[in-house]
């Protein structure tokens, strides 16, 4: 069940804010905040700038300047705890050169016993960690530093709470992350999330609601859905709504902007959820739905709960409401003990359904996790099957984009591209990236594009008046 801050709480905190804000506030003391790693730690970034500014301070994106600097860390495989590590460890000289900067690591490598120990232990210059259930103490820690000079070291709860409230400081504009829950139930073998992000947790609906009515007044015209799963989304609720419930009710708000959701898992696929998705003209152009593999031995062996059979359905249910739905996925090649027969699979179905984008990713094993203790295959396999795997999926892709020339898409504008001045690059509402040339600049807004090229990766066009 979910656990949220209560007033009490959040009262208490507001105290901290204020009392760190009398301490730097009209000083120009400034923030900065580095960010590894999923859209999560993106919104959650979003956060902590949103509080860093409440306290007082002001954001800057040069880190030389701060006078407080974050690390939002990410910990889904190795090698990023490395580099966030290898971050922390340049900011030393900071400390050296001004002792009076205050340095915090966050993220879902703080929520790691031995991590926090390590940065305890052997990262003197760092004043605090937090996980990424206990944001909402931020200023807590913050006045500890700047105040005692004591150092804490936080580990999240059992059961973390939701706290709601923080004012994000968003770094789009016109894109935005909205969290419809936090942590993960599924514990697949491969992953470490539900360790370091705990358990399901799910924001009330109302309060979801409210923030997406005021980003819709505002003018945004892409709102992502976050959650590890979302398709469980209010399991843990009192009232039990589900994903379908949320999303009927979304399509009433009033607004001119698209809905994506990431991510959804197959075994939590209702059909009442794929209705809402393909009713609502604002869901229905994209839709992302992780395979992982085509072996139903493999996704055993993952702890997935579905079966190949399954996820196909799913794919037939969708490309049957809508024949013109951007599929998206993600693939695992060379998972502990995948036999050449169980990666032909995984291509077979590659090829049947077609996906417009996989998001592929060669097997690294993770400690923590059931598979690092799987036997594994060698790194020459793992990479020629990856070889092979692009291949097959950049012929299909190239062919999809291919069918899409002489065809008219609304788009949304991201802005300029690099090295030209007067090419732009945006997205269809299927999250196809377009460039188109244009005299003048129509970032945040929705454009009709007429695709006149088209690349495996890329479509270019004109824009149509």
């Amino acid at each position: 069940m979910a656990i949220f801050v209560s007033p009490e709480e959040k009262l208490k905190q507001d105290k901290y804010i204020s009392a760190v804000l009398s301490l730097v506030g009209g000083q120009g003391k400034k923030a900065f905040v580095y960010t590894l790693g999923c859209q999560q730690n993106e919104a959650d970034s979003e956060k902590i700038m949103g509080l860093l500014l409440q306290m007082g301070y002001e954001k800057t994106d040069d880190e030389k300047e701060a006078d407080i600097l974050i690390v939002n860390t990410c910990a889904i495989r190795e090698h990023a705890e490395k580099r966030a590590l290898s971050i922390i460890g340049r900011f030393k000289h900071y400390k050296v050169a001004r002792p009076d900067i205050v340095i915090g690591v966050c993220g879902c490598m703080t929520a790691q016993e031995h991590r926090a120990n390590q940065l305890k232990h052997s990262y003197h210059y760092v004043d605090f960690t937090l996980g990424t259930g206990a944001l909402h103490l931020l200023a807590e820690l913050v006045l500890n530093a700047l105040s005692k000079g004591k150092r804490r070291f936080l580990l999240d709860e059992e059961t973390p709470k939701i706290a709601e409230g923080l004012l994000p400081v968003r770094e789009s504009s016109f894109r935005a992350w909205v969290s419809i829950m936090y942590g993960c139930n599924n514990f697949c073998t491969y992953c470490i999330v539900p360790y370091v992000r705990g358990r399901e947790r799910s924001r009330k609906m109302q309060d979801i609601l409210d923030e997406i009515r005021e980003l819709a007044k505002k003018g945004y015209r892409e709102i992502t859905l976050l959650g590890q799963n979302v398709n469980s989304y209010g399991k843990d609720l009192e009232d039990k709504p589900t994903i379908a419930d949320l999303l009927n009710e979304i399509a009433k708000i009033e607004g001119d902007f698209i809905i994506h959701l990431m991510t959804s898992h197959p075994k939590d696929a209702s059909r009442e959820m794929i209705e809402a998705i393909t009713k609502d003209k604002r869901t229905k152009s994209h839709f992302h739905l992780p395979l992982q593999s085509g072996s139903d031995a493999v996704l055993k062996r993952m702890n997935r709960h579905y079966d190949t059979q399954r996820y196909l359905d799913i794919i037939k249910e969708l490309k049957s409401k809508n024949p013109d739905i951007v599929l998206t996925t993600d693939i695992i090649v060379g998972f502990p003990t995948e036999t050449e027969e169980d990666f032909q699979k995984t291509l077979d179905i590659i090829k049947e359904v077609e996906f417009d984008t996989i998001y592929s990713f060669i097997y690294s094993p993770r400690k923590g996790t059931p598979a690092y203790s799987m036997e594994q295959i060698s790194e020459d396999v793992k990479h020629e099957r990856y070889e092979r795997f692009c291949q097959v999926q950049n012929e299909i892709a190239n062919k999809l984009n291919q069918k899409m020339q002489g065809k008219i898409y609304r788009v949304l504008v991201d802005g300029k591209s690099k090295g030209n001045e007067k090419m732009y690059t945006s997205r269809t509402e299927g999250n196809k990236i377009v460039h188109f040339e244009c005299d003048t600049d129509h970032t945040g807004q929705f454009v009709n594009v007429k695709i006149t090229r088209a690349d495996t990766f890329n479509l270019f066009g004109e824009i149509i008046n």
